[in-house]
């Protein structure tokens, strides 16, 4: 996999060492008029894009640093990535990274960096099918559009920004897709876990709406923050790293404060050990999800069906 350095425009946000060789760099490959992979001191493969980095160019020659619009340092090669590159319309990589910029600034976190691949990769597929009039149903959208609220306003955007970049109108599925490429971003994982993930907090948020017999009220603090814990639960116990117990005294306190939310917790951990069956949920998991789930399970959060 590679791991990200960019920058924009001739403003070099790279290391230090690295930019003072940057001018010594040649052309180890040209991908197309747009890429070069060059190969640093280090063995490390380096891709280089930019508008017409390599017209009139061949192998062995220097790259023109006042061409360079991006960069990607890989730590060892990636055939997938350098496909892509060479592959795909350099303005439909341009839009990839825009989206995926747009992604980070509106959640303020640095995304993993394999959705360089996935995100460009599902949107060279998705202007394909547009052009023949195909489209895919996301299954989850209604999912991603309740349990990942952020992730789909971010995907809807894309969709603004590939209409106005490319001239393509893709539908609101397409939107949830976005979104889930994002989310696997964010949590580091694979699109299997994140699919998986999107399905057991709806069976989740089911267990609680059975348990108190009501349906919640999304549009509140309490239940974003809960469909944020769960988000980061299930993550846990994919990893097999739930929270160690050290607040014992405490769990025992809110056992008995919030019989209800212990009985629905209770319903979550059978759930929960019935998905992974060689795990036991601890207790210090079970204390924060008592507490989110009496939370959101308050006369105010509830909608009486």
């Amino acid at each position: 996999m590679c791991y990200y350095v960019w920058e924009r425009f001739g403003r070099f946000l790279f290391y230090e060492k690295f930019l003072e060789r940057i001018t010594r760099m040649k052309i180890k490959k040209i991908l197309n008029n747009n890429a070069a992979l060059a190969t640093d001191d280090k063995g490390n493969e380096i891709v280089y894009t930019g508008c017409g980095l390599c017209f009139q160019k061949k192998n062995g020659d220097e790259i023109d640093e006042s061409k360079i619009e991006k960069t990607f340092v890989m730590d060892k090669p990636s055939e997938q990535f350098k496909q892509l590159v060479s592959e795909m319309p350099y303005e439909q990589i341009q839009v990839a990274d825009e989206i995926i910029k747009y992604a980070e600034s509106v959640i303020n976190k640095r995304l993993c960096n394999n959705i360089y691949i996935t995100l460009t990769d599902h949107l060279g597929y998705a202007i394909e099918r547009a052009k023949t009039g195909t489209y895919l149903r996301n299954k989850l959208l209604w999912e991603i559009k309740n349990f990942y609220k952020v992730e789909f306003e971010i995907g809807c955007h894309a969709l603004e920004i590939i209409q106005k970049e490319l001239g393509v109108e893709l539908p609101e599925d397409e939107a949830g897709f976005f979104a889930l490429h994002i989310v696997n971003a964010e949590l580091d994982g694979n699109m299997h876990h994140t699919l998986e993930t999107s399905e057991m907090i709806n069976d989740i948020v089911s267990i609680v709406k059975f348990t108190f017999n009501s349906e919640l009220n999304e549009n509140t603090l309490s239940y974003e923050r809960f469909i944020t814990h769960l988000k980061y639960f299930l993550q846990r116990a994919e990893k097999h790293e739930y929270y160690p117990v050290d607040n014992g005294d405490l769990f025992g306190m809110v056992k008995k404060k919030f019989p209800d939310a212990l009985k629905c917790a209770n319903r979550i951990k059978s759930y929960m050990e019935s998905k992974y069956p060689n795990e036991e949920i601890t207790d210090e998991e079970m204390l924060y999800l008592v507490v989110h789930i009496s939370r959101i399970t308050e006369r105010k959060e509830l909608v009486v069906g």
